[in-house]
């Protein structure tokens, strides 16, 4: 409501929503006119009495408003004279000036053209990357061990944690990786992240300088590759091919800082690292004193036989930093990664994490160390396994024979995708709008691309399958949609 006239200040403009707090309104007002200059210091404010009147409201709530204020250091009473405004002159601020046209910083023009691209909104659908089995998870028996944990949990994880992780949980993630990977390696060599990105983060703030020039897979993990340009590094672009990544292509580009793998399972193109490449790309580590961060994203959906040794189980010079998440395995949004460190290495990530986040969130790890403890994690891994194969095989079994322009789908036998080349970057482009039409998730090969790569630009092109998200029913649904929308 209006203020009505006279005033022996002017706070003309005030309204008040009877709706609404109308002491927090009245302070806000006040206290806006204030901070502008608009209520110089020494201005005496109207009587709670006389305000309440003149604005139709309560005392209470007027007094309320100048107490607030009294409180905030905005306005002081003078004994038997009244409630004046403080005097405030090098906190008033003048009216908000034009945004700053100063350059940004070098740490914010790299991150803008460095950054993650929003996240896709809703439920997967067909056939999105980067998403497990959602319906598979056991949410009840996560939700039975969370309560038991959270009923009476021990005071001494209540307060502030070991950065590098729970403990119990480090020993569980290291007893895992003995028996199911092949990677010997103690408790103390494990740091507890928020999933894989924060890992690959980590790595990129203390093993790169501004500058340094750091091998990347292309095409390859984007995210990554984000980080470590954010970082400073200088990207390099290293071809793959069917044994993964082209060590000889590595020797040739000079030295490098740093080279970032996803051995078991190459991301996107779905290659492994033969054992050959591997003894090479130790050897280069170890030549140029070099590090290697090693992504194993998805190495427990091997369809045949065991999952792979990693390469940090060759490494004998300490020069592997070995990644892995459980987001894979249950759901992304549990955010719960590791990071497998050379000991040297153990005391400087833990210090520098402290710095970012202190430690992670004490719940999730300690439901995950009684889910692994109790069996629950290997019959659930079991059980995904088997339904990303089953998955797998409807999108191969279901997928058209001949679609113009694309070529036939590959043979795939780990991970969660699957990438099938397209003759130019229109056809990719066409494929993928036309689908999208139909509610169908297509990723582009070509967005997996380093921006200078010097491949020929209709080379890149592709498309990017996940299979695993979404029912074979629901396959089966997505590939008739798609018949339709390209007329097959």
């Amino acid at each position: 409501m209006p203020l009505p006239a006279p005033l022996p200040v002017d706070l003309s403009g005030v309204r008040l929503d009877p709706a609404q707090g109308l002491a927090r309104q009245l302070y806000q007002a006040l206290r806006e006119r204030i901070l502008d200059g608009r209520l110089a210091g020494g201005t005496r404010l109207p009587a709670s009495r006389d305000l309440a009147g003149l604005l139709g409201i309560s005392r209470n709530s007027v007094t309320r408003a100048f107490d607030q204020l009294y409180a905030e250091g905005y306005v002081a009473g003078r004994v038997g004279a009244g409630t004046y405004v403080a005097e405030l002159a090098a906190a008033v601020r003048p009216p908000p000036a034009p945004a700053s046209t100063a350059p940004a910083s070098q740490a914010l023009q790299r991150l803008a053209r460095h950054h993650l691209a929003a996240p896709l909104e809703g439920a997967p659908r067909a056939f999105r990357v980067g998403v497990p089995a959602f319906d598979l998870f056991p949410f009840e028996t996560w939700a039975r061990l969370s309560a038991r944990f959270w009923r009476k949990p021990s005071a001494a994880r209540l307060g502030y944690g070991d950065p590098a992780g729970d403990g119990q949980l480090r020993e569980l993630i290291a007893a895992y990786l003995r028996n199911s990977r092949g990677l010997h390696c103690e408790p103390a060599q494990i740091l507890v992240t928020c999933g894989a990105q924060q890992a690959i983060s980590l790595c990129a703030q203390l093993l790169v300088e501004a500058g340094d020039r750091v091998a990347i897979e292309n095409p390859g993990y984007r995210a990554a590759a984000h980080a470590f340009a954010v970082a400073g590094a200088q990207l390099v672009g290293i071809a793959v091919d069917g044994e993964g990544l082209d060590t000889a292509a590595l020797e040739r580009a000079g030295r490098c800082r740093l080279a970032y793998v996803t051995p078991s399972h190459q991301y996107p193109s779905g290659g492994t690292l033969s054992l050959a490449r591997r003894l090479e790309l130790l050897d280069w580590a170890e030549r140029h004193d070099g590090w290697i961060v090693e992504d194993d994203y998805d190495g427990e959906y091997r369809f045949s036989g065991t999952p792979l040794a990693p390469l940090a189980a060759l490494d004998r010079q300490g020069r592997v930093l070995y990644v892995g998440t459980f987001c894979k395995i249950a759901f992304p949004a549990l955010r719960l990664g590791y990071l497998v460190l050379p000991p040297a290495l153990v005391e400087a990530f833990s210090r520098r994490r402290a710095l970012d986040m202190r430690h992670s969130e004490i719940g999730s790890q300690a439901v995950m160390a009684e889910f692994i403890a109790a069996g629950h994690f290997q019959r659930h891994i079991r059980r995904m396994r088997s339904a990303a194969r089953s998955r797998r095989d409807a999108l191969l079994a279901g997928w058209p024979q001949q679609v113009p322009g694309c070529a036939p789908l590959p043979a795939v036998e780990a991970g969660l995708h699957l990438c099938v080349r397209v003759d130019s970057l229109a056809r990719e482009r066409e494929l993928i709008a036309a689908a999208a039409a139909v509610g169908v998730e297509l990723s582009a090969l070509s967005g997996y691309w380093l921006a200078h790569s010097a491949e020929p630009v209709d080379s890149r092109a592709g498309l990017v399958l996940g299979f695993a998200a979404v029912p074979e029913a629901r396959i089966a649904e997505a590939l008739q949609a798609l018949r339709q929308a390209w007329g097959i």
